[in-house]
């Protein structure tokens, strides 16, 4: 792969800026790995807008500005890179790199194209930035760089940005849905290949698949909002994303759509995962819809769903989640809220107009009520279960304490008192469990 074309007077700008200070690179990889450290003033520096650490973020931009070209059409012109420092600054933990930028400088130093553009140090350098702008702090004025020879090629940065920021040391600045994102193009590049992104990203097959699964339910969640919501709104919610990737993986089509109906619409109205987890089960959409019947106005919202994707030859979620789902399910609910922010409102025909927010909060409490139910019932089934599972156990080490007999006497160490002690002692155990039985 060719090297990307460069902006020969930023080039220029560089050459005369380097003296013979080097510093060695080990993960830059050609055998020469000694690249020259200059400054390069933070205002000039241009920020890398591949950073995957701010691609949901990106996303979110792309939707506010209406501009489906944010951030490609001109990479380092002033919207592309106004845009991409505003995400940077808005990132948790900037204000404390900041001070710790102030009180310690720069320990390490960033590192650019030929040209100027950050491969490593986006974080860093808008700090510097932002401590010489908005605090007048003189000495952030300067970030210092080590520089990749002219002639570096595309394949070679990609890989260099992967082994500096995702394979060796991976910040807790990423989020999940940005590493995901990351794993999802790698995923891609690497002709789909979970071992060849493990190998790349330093990591276990099973730990890429996963998060690659994540992040494709959530992809679906995003696509059946139609714009209403975005990657980056589900930051913090992880672990519902987990869970059902994993508990639908091998399950029949009717369960994982039941299931993942029923995950969607909890996540969307913020139950905690600790009772969504006991949705995973068959039923579970029965469950939930039955809990919002018992509600008048919910009862109300799900017969207008019900009508709206009745009267829709293709429904969304036919491609999304399987075949469709009658009236018993929450499927067409789950369409009709998935599409709506929580600020918008909802007008039944012949009844009140309901503001999505508070409709999120009585389907939230119905939906947990319905969590918790399930857990109790999964408790007493337990409950029921369990004298019948521990006599199974017991018969079966008894079947193989016969099995393992012979041979263990064949050791002059062997307690055939102490063994006969315990036989004798496991009579008298079900004598007590046949006198148990037998009083009903």
């Amino acid at each position: 792969m060719s090297a990307p074309i460069l902006d020969q007077d930023r080039a220029d700008l560089i050459r005369g800026r380097k003296t013979s200070k080097k510093m060695n690179l080990p993960a830059w990889p050609r055998g020469q790995k000694e690249l020259h450290l200059v400054e390069l003033e933070t205002t000039w520096v241009r920020f890398s807008v591949l950073n995957h650490r701010t691609k949901a973020e990106q996303l979110r931009e792309i939707k506010k500005s209406g501009n489906p070209d944010l951030f490609s059409s001109d990479p380092l012109g002033t919207l592309a890179q106004a845009a991409q420092y505003s995400i940077l600054r808005s990132q948790k933990g900037f204000e404390d790199l900041k001070s710790d930028i102030k009180e310690r400088g720069q320990r390490e130093p960033a590192i650019v194209t030929a040209e100027g553009v950050l491969i490593n140090g986006n974080r860093r350098s808008a700090a510097l930035r932002s401590l010489y702008l908005d605090d007048n702090y003189l000495a952030a004025r300067y970030v210092q760089c080590l520089v990749l020879p002219e002639d570096a090629t595309t394949a070679e940065l990609v890989d260099l940005e992967t082994e500096l920021q995702i394979a060796r040391d991976f910040k807790e600045d990423y989020s999940w849905v940005n590493e995901a994102l990351l794993i999802e193009e790698l995923y891609d590049r690497c002709n789909k290949s979970f071992p060849a992104v493990a190998t790349r990203m330093h990591r276990d097959v099973s730990d890429i698949q996963s998060r690659y699964e994540r992040l494709q339910q959530l992809n679906q969640l995003i696509e059946l909002s139609n714009g209403a919501y975005l990657h980056v709104d589900f930051g913090e919610k992880e672990t519902p994303f987990e869970e059902l990737a994993k508990h639908i993986r091998n399950k029949r089509p009717e369960e994982a759509e039941g299931v993942r109906t029923a995950y969607f619409l909890g996540t969307l109205t913020d139950v905690n995962y600790r009772d969504l987890r006991h949705l995973r089960r068959s039923d579970a959409a029965e469950l939930v819809r039955e809990e919002l019947e018992t509600d008048p106005i919910l009862q109300k919202l799900l017969h207008h769903a019900d009508s709206l994707a009745s009267a829709y030859v293709d429904d969304p979620l036919d491609d999304l989640l399987g075949h469709r789902v009658g009236s018993a399910g929450i499927t067409p609910v789950l369409s009709l809220l998935a599409q709506k922010r929580r600020d918008e409102s909802i007008i039944i025909p012949g009844g009140p107009s309901l503001l999505v927010d508070e409709l999120f909060s009585t389907i939230k409490n119905a939906i947990t009520t319905a969590a918790r139910e399930a857990k109790a019932e999964q408790s007493d089934q337990e409950a029921v279960d369990e004298p019948l599972n521990r006599v199974g156990k017991a018969f079966r080490e008894i079947q193989l304490a016969t099995t393992a007999l012979p041979k263990a006497r064949a050791f002059k160490d062997f307690d055939e008192t102490a063994f006969a002690a315990q036989v004798q002692a496991v009579r008298s155990a079900l004598r007590q469990l046949e006198e148990t039985l037998a009083k009903g």
